[in-house]
């Protein structure tokens, strides 16, 4: 039987709120923290909206010796990975260093600092360039920094595979457990609102051209034009359940299922993988797919993926068979944080029994989806399924659920 593995602490930077309390009341309400571009001038950009994170000021919350080698998205993420292991009780100092790992997702690493060295370079000369290039920008530099932050020696990485990954690290980091680790710090903080960054983003062709925040990220709607994106995700404190049972740690919910397939080469005629995604994850849940409660949809707002995802959830649920949201309505798509994101918000809604909604959309009927949408919805949430997908043909889904006792 496999080590059961479950969620002991939440630490979420995200575009509607800093810290969980903060973005859960906001996701809950209905409230959006998609605005026009604050972090550069984006004027004479095709697109003009972001979700970025507010009131952030790192020097609150770091040493100051760690600002010169930090991207901006590494300093939310170590605050994120404080606030996950205060959330869970835990003070690394207190166990063996080996026991604990992070393993976290990552998109494009440090962006806006390698733009503003590249700057340096061409303008100035490489002598005006700073020492902390050389791992500043690296995917894995989150995982890094936290692991050093923190004195973790046991296993760690970095996965990428775009937005999948915030789930792909979790998968991992529960593989880790299962071999002996006690705990590792996993999930995804992402961002690139930086020029450099934004266009890497546009030429994707995936972002949406409003500059109505009300209207530009409409995923399963007869508008949707693509997507809004954001900065920010959420880490999570990961535990053998009986190692978190001994210690009295209060626990959010079990990973009790995981699925992750690649899209058939496009032209091919075969099925997209994100129907068979779902059902590997519920077969190792152990749940049939009337007991699930909430699925938390990828919500991709670019029409034929918009189907796509309907037309699996539909499959395996039945025609509006189980409730469907989008809280990143209000975020936009947080790149590797996204998924982890949704992971906390599926968590916080097992706890509450709610389910938060998704914003402004009216879906389309031939979707036959129960898409919850305008306002919050009672429900008493026992598993929830969060799906994400990665640029390129990356599927992943994971079941988490509710602990008894």
């Amino acid at each position: 039987m496999s080590t059961s593995v479950v969620v002991t602490g939440l630490g979420v930077t995200a575009p509607n709120g800093l810290g969980t309390d903060e973005y859960w009341a906001a996701t809950r309400g209905g409230r959006s923290g998609i605005e026009p571009v604050k972090r550069f001038d984006a004027t004479g950009y095709p697109s003009v909206l972001a979700g970025e994170v507010p009131g952030f000021v790192a020097e609150d919350y770091l040493p100051s010796r760690l600002m010169p080698q930090t991207d901006h998205m590494t300093r939310l993420a170590l605050v994120a990975a404080d606030w996950a292991l205060a959330d869970a009780g835990v003070q690394p100092s207190e166990w063996e260093a080996f026991d604990m790992g992070v393993i976290t997702a990552s998109s494009s690493g440090g962006f806006e600092f390698g733009q503003n060295e590249l700057q340096a370079l061409w303008s100035k000369g490489g002598q005006y360039v700073s020492a902390y290039q050389s791992f500043a920008w690296f995917y894995a530099v989150n995982t890094g920094q936290i692991s050093i932050r923190t004195g973790m020696k046991g296993p760690s990485g970095v996965v990428v595979s775009d937005q999948a990954g915030g789930l792909d690290a979790v998968a991992q980091a529960r593989r880790q457990i299962r071999k002996g680790s006690r705990l590792i710090v996993t999930g995804g903080v992402d961002g690139s609102v930086c020029p450099w960054g934004w266009a890497a983003q546009l030429a994707g062709g995936r972002l949406s051209t409003s500059a109505d925040p009300g209207r530009a990220y409409l995923p399963f709607d007869p508008e949707a034009a693509g997507h809004v994106p954001g900065e920010g995700g959420a880490l999570v404190i990961l535990e053998d359940a009986d190692s978190a049972r001994e210690r009295g740690a209060r626990v959010y919910g079990e990973v009790a299922g995981y699925g992750a397939t690649f899209d058939p080469r496009p032209g091919s005629g075969r099925e997209p993988g994100l129907r068979r995604a779902i059902e590997i994850a519920l077969d190792e849940s152990g749940l049939e797919p009337a007991e699930l409660d909430v699925v938390f949809a990828d919500a991709a707002a670019v029409p034929e993926l918009d189907r796509v995802e309907a037309e699996a959830i539909r499959a395996v649920f039945g025609p509006h068979g189980v409730p469907v949201t989008a809280p990143k309505t209000m975020t936009g798509r947080l790149l590797s944080g996204a998924a982890s994101l949704d992971l906390a918000a599926a968590l916080l809604s097992i706890r509450d029994g709610l389910i938060p909604p998704t914003t402004n959309v009216s879906p389309l009927p031939e979707y036959e989806l129960d898409l919850v949408v305008g306002e919050p919805r009672i429900a008493d949430v026992g598993s929830a399924l969060v799906l994400a997908r990665g640029d390129g043909g990356f599927n992943s889904a994971m079941v988490v659920r509710r602990v008894a006792g």
